[in-house]
Formats: C-alpha cells, sequence, structure tokens
C-alpha cells in the first residue's frame, strides 16, 4: 500500500489526462475521424490567435475560484457539491447591486459588487456548514438541495425585478463597460476578446487561499481536522468551528467566480435552466489539481484549452464538440481511477526489478550430467 501511494500526484494526474486523450483519440478514429487532426485543430482554435488566447484565460477565471473553494472544502473533509449554486447567487447578488446603483461611481459600486457576491456565495457555503457541525447533516446531500434552492429561487428573483432593469421577462439590461469588470487595456491586449480583470483577481485569490491553507495556523487546523477529527480537537482545536470556516471560504470563493462571470463576462443576468455549470467543472479542475495550488492552475488551463477549442472542432476538422465533454469525463474517470494506474505504475516497477534482477545473476550454467558407472 505504502508503496503504491509513493507516486506522485503528477505523474498520476499527467497519466489520467493521457488516457483520457487516448480514449478521445480511438472514439474519434471508431467515428471516422482522424484524431491528430481533430486534437491539432483544438489546440489551434484555442491557442492559434491572441483573441482565442484571451478566450482561454478568461475561462479559467471561474475555475481557478470554483477549484480553490471545492479544495479548501476538501482538506477539511468535506465535499461541496454546492459550488453551482454559490456560483449563481454571487453572479445574481454582484450584477443586480451595479444595476440598481448606477448613479454610483464604478471606483466605489464594482468593489463592493465584487465583495457582495463573494459574501452572497459565503452565506451559501456557510449554511451546509454548520448544519453539519450543528446536526451532523451530511453536506453532499444538503448542497445538493441549495443548489435547486439558489437555481429556482434565484430565476424567480431575476424575474421579478422591476421593468425599469429588464430588457426581456427572463434577462436584465446589459452593464456598460465602464461599470464592469472588463478593462480595455485587456481586452485590445487579446483581439477584443472578454478578458478582464476577473482573471487578475483569481490570481490573486489563488496565492491567497495558498498562503491561508499553507502558511497559517487557520489552514493548519483546516488541514489537521480533514486529517483527524478526534486527534485535532484532543489537541485542542474546534472542529465544529472548523467546519463552518472551511465551508464559509470555500463558498466565498465560489460566489466570488460568480461576481466575475456576471461583471466581467456576460455584464447580465439571466434565467437558468441549470445551476451554472462552472462550479462542476471547478471540482472537476480540483480533482485533476489533486490537492495542489499550482496544480489548479495548470488544470484550469488544460480545461479552458479543450472548452475553447472544442468550439473550433467542427469547422476545422469535422469532429463534433461533443467529444470534447466525453475527453474531459474520461480524464475525470482515470483521476478518480488513481489507484488503479498506481497500481500498474508499481507492476511496471516489479517487472522492472525482476528483469534487472536476472541479468545481475547472468545465464544459468548448465547442470553437468553424471554418468553412472556401469
Amino acid at each position: 500500500m505504502n508503496k503504491i501511494n509513493s507516486y506522485g500526484t503528477g505523474l498520476v494526474a499527467g497519466l489520467a489526462v493521457f488516457f483520457g486523450l487516448m480514449v478521445g483519440a480511438i472514439i474519434m478514429l471508431v467515428s471516422g475521424f482522424n484524431p491528430v487532426t481533430g486534437y491539432i485543430s483544438l489546440v489551434q482554435s484555442a491557442l492559434g490567435s491572441s483573441l482565442n488566447i484571451g478566450e482561454v484565460l478568461r475561462s479559467m477565471t471561474p475555475l481557478i475560484l470554483t477549484a480553490a473553494g471545492f479544495l479548501v472544502a476538501q482538506s477539511a473533509g468535506f465535499f461541496n457539491i454546492g459550488l453551482a449554486g454559490q456560483v449563481w447567487v454571487g453572479w445574481i447578488a454582484s450584477t443586480w447591486f451595479v444595476l440598481v446603483n448606477q448613479s454610483m461611481t464604478p471606483w466605489l459600486s464594482i468593489p463592493l459588487a465584487v465583495i457582495i457576491g463573494a459574501l452572497a456565495g459565503a452565506l451559501m457555503g456557510a449554511l451546509p456548514g454548520w448544519l453539519r457541525a450543528q446536526f451532523g447533516a451530511s453536506e453532499v446531500i444538503t448542497t445538493i438541495m441549495l443548489n435547486y434552492i439558489a437555481l429556482y429561487g434565484g430565476n424567480a428573483f431575476v424575474q421579478g425585478l422591476p421593468k425599469k432593469l429588464m430588457a426581456t421577462t427572463d434577462m436584465t439590461n446589459t452593464l456598460h463597460a465602464s461599470d464592469s469588470l472588463r478593462w480595455d487595456f485587456l481586452s485590445n491586449l487579446t483581439g477584443g476578446s472578454r478578458l478582464n480583470i476577473g482573471f487578475i483577481i483569481a490570481i490573486v485569490a489563488l496565492v491567497a487561499v495558498w498562503f491561508i491553507m499553507k502558511r497559517t495556523t487557520l489552514g493548519f487546523e483546516i488541514r489537521a481536522v480533514g486529517l483527524n477529527p478526534d486527534a485535532a480537537r484532543y489537541a485542542g482545536m474546534s472542529a465544529k468551528r472548523t467546519a463552518v470556516t472551511a465551508m464559509t471560504i470555500s463558498g466565498l470563493l465560489a460566489g466570488l467566480a460568480g461576481a466575475t462571470e456576471g461583471l466581467g463576462t456576460y455584464l447580465n443576468i439571466f434565467s437558468q435552466t441549470a445551476a451554472p455549470q462552472v462550479g462542476y467543472d471547478g471540482m472537476a479542475v480540483a480533482l485533476l489539481a489533486s490537492g495542489s495550488f499550482l496544480g489548479i492552475f495548470f488544470a484550469a488551463l488544460l480545461f479552458s484549452i479543450l472548452s475553447v477549442g472544442g468550439l473550433g472542432m467542427p469547422l476545422a476538422s469535422g469532429v463534433p464538440t461533443e467529444l470534447v465533454s466525453v475527453v474531459t469525463a474520461s480524464i475525470i474517470f482515470f483521476i478518480g481511477a488513481n489507484y488503479l494506474i498506481r497500481l500498474i505504475l508499481v507492476k511496471i516497477d516489479e517487472d522492472d526489478a525482476k528483469q534487472k534482477a536476472k541479468k545481475m545473476k547472468g545465464p544459468k550454467e548448465p547442470e553437468k550430467k553424471v554418468e553412472e558407472a556401469e
């Protein structure tokens, strides 16, 4: 068991990506497409122009934030499936604040809106944390239920806004670029993409969360409770308080992701048929990162390349965009099967060791036949 667990998470994650791409290649071949052409078109569609690169970075923004939020909760021993709902309430709260305060200077309204969005997500995260701490309620069940409450409650809120704020019955007016996180410098730098200040916020937040988790007492307590709650309590730590704190931070980061979506990408609010997908994708990014904050950045980059590049695959190579979802799902599957990958690596090492041992012993000498005396 120790030998199996000794393999680095980076190697296992890399193999998971490789196997996922291989599954995609096999499906392309079976479907009559050239996998080499398909993957080349995917990369070119994602990185072939400054506009597409900007869109890749823009797509990374909510993934970095939601993945960091998931990792904080996971470090405390919790599985926060409510990231999607927390993103949605952060999106609504932040964008609504700017819509109703357009007379306020953007230098004040935008920072306040981002803070309000983050706080809305934090409240949505704190509730299941408190229920777990006080009543032992499974955060998996409560966060799933809260996703539905956030989705339909948010839709009802949007549809009930004053008519002067609405473009249609299901969509608000669009914010002016000056009342958003858009920055002409970033947009012009990337060929007119929607890259905005939210990307900078995400990078700063990722570094801040890394520092909190790795260099502060709070981070140590969160990790200690996640590893062994009983031992943490024996050492004088409050497992209940830590549970609420971890889930609050997790929700805050998800709410911040929602604020960047509303104020940076879409510039409005519109009714959703499902909770924002970035919440679920952020979980996948965190799983691929395998507990590494640096890994979150590169995993988010990979998922964004797949997402943005997949849009150009049908035109460039005829490969349907649905195949990108198959590749992504395959990567997640192999991450979930990381124990199997480690077991395969151990088997390969053992076979190599046996071969080396045989070479060191050299060829066996033929046994001498003893002739019996007649």
